[in-house]
Parts: structure tokens; sequence; C-alpha cells
């Protein structure tokens, strides 16, 4: 068990919870172990690993589970996700419930299903994966601005706040590469790639995604004003429609590079802002415990 306490009101309510679940399944020895700010979650990992446990369960927002997914990747070892984070967006695209007891219930006696990871790169980062979606611009600020006092009341919704602030943030010229296609150049708002593609809401940004294709996809928002927003959210939500401030792209291997430094986030984790972000696909290459259909 890897578990981020600062996302339990009650770690010790949390900690009966799921130990009276793994009892009841008749669970043999169980470790528990608790990220802190100096570490989200790596040290736990590598130590499940040399211990070649059967599941590791990790509760917390998408960057702890990111975190721990990063590690685990590669290894065969099953990794069950509790949300108990803001955005939840693993868990929400695997079909895990947000209900603490339901989620347990659903992975301690799911079934295991491999995913896709990915890779990613770029200036003032190093080698990493993600799991569920890398951005910049736009994307990045979002979820920089959206204050923490006001995500523990309201959850998701401070998004919302957020994206309204945002929504005249600064266009950034991008070139992408996708494969070995020839580069293509684009005035942006924000770009995102994304492993998953179903957002907060069930808001399809990248609605062909899905956590096991292969491949990766890549969306482009670039409205020129605010007025353009409106048919932008249409063209989201309504895959039909056809919107020219709005493209998708797909493919094993996406670098985006901008004309200056932009804000960027992996798996609604803030890192160090840049100019470029290359992500390939690692198809197959994580174990998750996902419920049972």
């Amino acid at each position: 068990m890897i578990v981020n306490p600062i996302k339990q009101a009650d770690v010790e309510q949390f900690r009966r919870t799921v130990g009276d679940a793994l009892t009841a399944r008749g669970a043999g020895a169980v470790s528990w172990f608790e990220t802190t700010a100096e570490d989200a979650g790596v040290t736990m990992a590598q130590e499940a690993i040399a211990a070649g446990v059967d599941l590791v369960v990790v509760a917390g927002g998408d960057g702890t589970v990111r975190v721990v997914c990063a590690e685990l990747a590669g290894t065969g070892i099953a990794v069950a996700v509790l949300p108990a984070g803001t955005g939840n967006l693993l868990a929400r695209n695997l079909g895990i419930s947000l209900d603490l007891d339901t989620a347990l219930a659903e992975v301690l006696d799911g079934t295991d299903r491999r995913i896709d990871s990915v890779r990613i790169s770029g200036d003032n980062l190093p080698d990493d994966r993600f799991v569920v979606m890398a951005g910049l611009g736009l994307d990045a600020a979002i979820i920089d601005d959206a204050p923490d006092d006001l995500k523990k009341r309201v959850g998701w919704a401070a998004y919302v706040w957020s994206t309204v602030k945002n929504l005249n943030h600064p266009v950034v010229r991008v070139e992408l590469t996708v494969d070995d296609r020839p580069p293509i150049r684009r005035r942006a708002r924000t770009v995102v790639i994304g492993n998953v593609g179903t957002l907060q809401a069930n808001i399809p940004l990248l609605p062909d995604a899905t956590a096991d294709d292969g491949v990766i996809d890549l969306v482009v928002l670039a409205p020129r004003r605010i007025s353009h927003w409106p048919r932008l959210v249409l063209g989201l939500v309504i895959k039909p429609w056809r919107e020219r401030h709005l493209e998708r792209f797909t493919g094993h291997r996406i670098q985006v590079t901008t004309d200056r430094v932009a804000r960027r986030q992996l798996d609604g984790d803030m890192i160090d802002p840049g100019r470029t972000l290359t992500a390939e696909v690692d198809p197959s290459s994580l174990v998750v415990r996902v419920p049972t259909t």
C-alpha cells in the first residue's frame, strides 16, 4: 500500500477501511508506506519491486499514481488505483469508482489488464513516464492556477474557475512532429498529448484515445479570440462537429517544440517550464487492476 497522506482526511480511518477489505479477502503480509514531499512514491515502488510483491495499491491523485506507475512499468507487477485526488483521470478512464468502498471491491476483486505507458523527455526534464496526459500552455496554466484550498472545497470544479481565468492565455507557435511525418507548424493556446482521452465531467478531449491501443493522441487547441471558445467547446463534446480551431493527431512518437518557454505538466503535476516535449508510447508495459466486466 502506497498512500499519499495529504489526500486523506483521516489516514487512520482509511487504513482501517482498507485493512478490513484486505483481511476479508485473505490477504497475506501487507506493507504500508506514506509518500512525502521529498519522495512522491519512487522509493516505495522500488522496494515493492525488490520484494517481488503480488500487487501494489496506490491511493492518491494522478501525480502520485503516475510516479508509482512509472517505476512499475515493465515489471509485470499489477497496480491497483484508489482515487483520492482532484482529477483522478486514470481511475475515471479505467472505470474505477471514486467511492472508496466501491473502488476497493472493484480493484481487489477485479482483473488484471495491460495498458500502455508513455516515455517522456524534454529540455530541463529528466527521462520519465506518464499514464494520463502531458500538456503545455493553457492546459498547464489551468492546473497551475487552480487554488489548493478551492480544490479541497469543490474538487475538480476548481479547474473550471481556473479555465475561465485563463481563457485568454497567450498563444505560442509550435512545431509538431508525429512519427516520421513532416513537421507542421501551428499557433496554439495549448497542446496536450494523451494516453487516455476523457476529462472530468466526461469531456472527451481525445475521444479516440484508449489506454491499451498502442498509440498516443495529440490535441491542439488554437482559438484566436475568446469568442471562438463556444464553438471549440462544441467541437470537444460533439465528435462529428468540425471546428477549425481544434485538431487531433495520432501516432507512436510525438514531439512538440515551442518558440518560447511555456508552462508544462505531467498527469496534473507541474514540471519545469520549457520548450520541448517528446513522447513515445511503450505498449502494454503496465499491468493495472480494473473492475471485472
